[in-house]
């Protein structure tokens, strides 16, 4: 396959189809791709011939690597501070779920195992550190009378990795922020650890949970999916209507 854009010269394309057979992936980077470390990332159907590419990442803000699919969620590998952009620019999103999310990156050290984690995010002690964890922790990012998403925040009472009080209090700061109709929900899964239900019960009831709430607030005909750590997102585009970024979503996890 070779692929150009006149308007772009510098741009280099590595596309993959899914096992499937289904899907067109095509990671897109400005030079060689993964130079910067910041990719754009479409896919096509391939089902579709006439169809045309459909952007699920429209800007070079973060490194993403497509990793696998399982039919139309696909599983994207992707740099620490993607799941931020959420809350940088809630606009560009129709609704988002943050699973057991790292987002008050002020304080992360103190709780669960965030000590541990000063050698990804630097130390907040740290004043160059300080810095930069601040311009981009989710939690001081929410910005009062923002039109923020609608947003589902999933969390565990007995989770010893990422302490539950990340997700308490960014709940807390949407919801006293949020300026326009879309909810803002916290979910605490109960005697539960990272990652939320083990069971298979649990598991099916937290997803079934997830479908439901992407179906109702994206107001699609047929349900999407989309979850992501820190590590590792996934977006799912629905069956009769192209993703863009007004129905792609992030979940965000450590």
């Amino acid at each position: 396959m070779i692929y150009a854009r006149s308007d772009h010269p510098t741009w280099q394309f590595q596309p993959t189809v899914t096992r499937d057979g289904r899907y067109l992936v095509v990671e897109v980077g400005d030079g060689q791709v993964g130079d910067r470390g910041q990719e754009l990332l479409l896919y096509a159907d391939l089902t579709r011939p006439s169809s045309r590419p459909i952007a699920l990442v429209d800007a070079f803000e973060a490194e993403y690597e497509f990793v696998g699919n399982e039919g139309p969620v696909f599983y994207v590998k992707t740099s620490l501070d993607a799941p931020n952009k959420r809350a940088q620019r809630p606009e560009a999103f129709g609704a988002a779920a943050p699973l057991s999310g790292v987002l008050d990156l002020l304080r992360f050290q103190l709780f669960g195992q965030g000590a541990g984690w000063e050698g990804d995010y630097g130390s907040p002690a740290d004043p160059s550190d300080f810095q930069a964890l601040y311009r981009y922790s989710p939690l001081h990012n929410v910005r009062p009378g923002t039109r923020y998403p609608a947003t589902l925040i999933v969390t565990a009472d007995h989770d010893v990795r990422v302490a539950p009080l990340h997700s308490y209090k960014f709940a807390a700061a949407l919801q006293a922020a949020q300026a326009g109709p879309a909810p803002i929900l916290l979910r605490v899964e109960t005697l539960s650890g990272h990652g939320g239900g083990t069971t298979l019960t649990s598991k099916i009831a937290q997803d079934a949970e997830l479908l439901a709430f992407f179906t109702q607030n994206l107001r699609v005909a047929t349900g999407s999916s989309i979850s992501a750590t820190s590590s590792d997102v996934r977006f799912s585009s629905d069956g009769s209507q192209p993703t863009s970024p007004q129905n792609l979503q992030l979940l965000a996890d450590e």
